[in-house]
């Protein structure tokens, strides 16, 4: 009887590890590929059939691809911006979080709700408003429009906030029978509790801005202002004249900070989607 439960349930393991793992190639073919095409050479780069390994590995790409448009400068833009908003996102969000989870106010559902909306709203009918605002305070081609329109956000705070929620009560309680104040709460022990949803806003916030085109192409005017995203634009030519493998190569060195940062908080990444909202209003 057992041997045969044995077996079954490794039947079933070994189909649906088949599965996740063919799913798994699926996903990182196009990475792949990307990966393999800025090592070819152009004669490599269409021919039929494909190939997956290069014959010759052209590293020379990645040289052009950096000397093709001030990147250095581009990387700098792009990582300064998408780590402050991410720590501007952290700080206002856990804070109108804790608000929203611990904090009892008049009106308080009312008011999520009312914040909880503004995820509805696509950006693109932002983009005007926002536009305008930033000129009337003569922040177009800064920092300042870069970063300060995504120092908050919603979904942010309704992640966070069901994740406190499902920390029990007691424990602040107790806390405050020790004296201890709601912001040392926040930063001591509830923070502290929560890196997996804090890890998972955090890559959010990360990805979102890093991978931001629209908005840096609209308030950005000047080349030591532009983004990695807007720099890709260089090797893209109307006239059919793209150099692959350079473009190739610099998506790989676009993409490569996020996969590391990825890879370095994927378990509580995990840990914080699985655990998120399991507990309601």
């Amino acid at each position: 009887m057992w041997q045969s439960k044995w077996a079954r349930r490794t039947v079933f393991a070994v189909f649906w590890y088949a599965i996740l793992g063919a799913t798994a190639v699926a996903v990182m073919l196009p990475y792949i590929w990307m990966v393999s095409t800025s090592l070819k050479g152009p004669g490599e780069i269409f021919a039929y059939p494909p190939i997956w390994i290069p014959r010759a590995w052209r590293f020379q790409n990645y040289v052009e691809a950096w000397n093709a448009a001030p990147f250095g400068r581009y990387f700098f833009n792009s990582a300064f911006v998408a780590l402050a908003v991410t720590v501007g996102q952290l700080v206002t969000c856990s804070l109108a979080a804790f608000a929203f989870a611990r904090i009892e106010f008049k009106g308080k559902n009312v008011m999520f709700a009312l914040f909880l909306s503004t995820t509805m709203i696509s950006t693109q009918v932002t983009l005007v408003p926002s536009y305008l605002v930033l000129k009337n305070l003569h922040w177009l081609d800064t920092y300042q429009a870069l970063i300060v329109p995504f120092l908050a956000n919603g979904f942010g705070v309704f992640m966070i906030r069901q994740y406190f929620m499902t920390i029990p009560r007691e424990l602040e309680d107790a806390a405050k029978l020790d004296g201890c104040g709601r912001l040392r709460f926040l930063w001591q022990i509830l923070l502290p509790l929560s890196k997996p949803v804090v890890a998972s806003q955090a890559l959010f916030a990360f990805m979102g801005n890093w991978n931001s085109y629209l908005w840096p192409l609209i308030v950005t005017t000047s080349e030591h202002m532009r983004t990695l995203q807007i720099g890709l634009r260089y090797f893209v030519s109307q006239e059919g004249g793209t150099q692959w493998g350079s473009f190739m190569a610099a998506t790989v060195f676009v993409s490569f900070p996020i996969v590391v940062f990825y890879l370095f908080v994927q378990k509580s990444f995990v840990g914080g989607i699985a655990t998120t909202g399991l507990k309601g209003t």
